[in-house]
């Protein structure tokens, strides 16, 4: 297991980051200002160092920023990682906070973003994640909770290259089955297409949105935006996926 790097590690440009963002909520915030990372030259896997050096992050890379970041204050670096059925999947930060489950996150998706501690168990915080992964192809089929520091022959938090042995350690780790029915996600996956088709921009209207931690502004446009009919509501249920990268 590495152990947690000293100040001296850092940058003084890095030091003053890091005390600057002193808890999940205020990492979630400076994520969710960040450029996201569309990867326009190839695909990358970037280490905290270089997201702060490059100014952008997609879901892996904001997931290895937060691990350092808030490792340096005292939290564990552990990540969630969801296996999803096309195999788009998923890495954010994942952290506890007096004895609750939270996350902190950045993707494409706007229900794929960070969430508050409130969570009894690594599941039940997974599980929150379940209705929102559903889109045109998505869907959670597994979720495991990993230390970075396990990985080894890679430096994710300083490396000048692309950390690919980080992504091979969360795709060998086992994962916990999630198995929610198929009539489910056939109800999900309608509702978001209709959804798409009439807006053309992806929902926010999930329930239990007061456990989210807040989105950031380029998904403000679909809130208050209707994603629910009368059938749907008859039973309400509880990506940044990116391709190369498994996030």
């Amino acid at each position: 297991m590495t152990p947690t790097p000293p100040p001296s590690a850092f940058t003084p440009r890095e030091r003053r980051l890091i005390g600057r963002l002193r808890t999940p909520s205020e990492v979630q915030a400076y994520l969710n200002a960040l450029r996201y990372n569309t990867e326009p030259g190839g695909a990358t896997l970037r280490s905290f160092r270089r997201v702060i050096d490059v100014g952008a992050a997609h879901c892996f890379e904001a997931a290895m920023f937060a691990c350092v970041v808030l490792e340096q204050h005292g939290y564990p670096p552990l990540v969630l990682s969801f296996e999803s059925i096309d195999g788009l999947d998923h890495v954010m930060f994942a952290y506890r906070h007096d004895g609750r489950w939270g996350s902190v996150a950045r993707s494409r998706d706007p229900g794929l973003h960070g969430r508050k501690p409130v969570f009894a168990t690594p599941r039940a915080l997974a599980l929150s994640y379940v209705d929102a992964y559903v889109d045109y192809t998505g869907g959670v089929k597994g979720y495991a909770i990993a230390d970075m520091r396990n990985v080894e022959g890679c430096n994710w938090r300083f490396s000048p290259r692309n950390v690919w042995k980080a992504e091979q350690y969360l795709l060998d780790y086992p994962h916990h089955k999630i198995r929610p029915s198929r009539a489910r996600i056939a109800r999900l996956r309608a509702r978001y297409v209709s959804f798409r088709e009439a807006h053309g921009i992806k929902p926010v209207d999930y329930e239990r949105r007061d456990r989210w931690m807040p989105l950031p502004n380029e998904f403000r446009r679909a809130e208050g935006l209707p994603f629910a009919g009368p059938v749907w509501r008859a039973r309400r249920i509880s990506r940044d996926r990116n391709r190369a990268a498994g996030a």
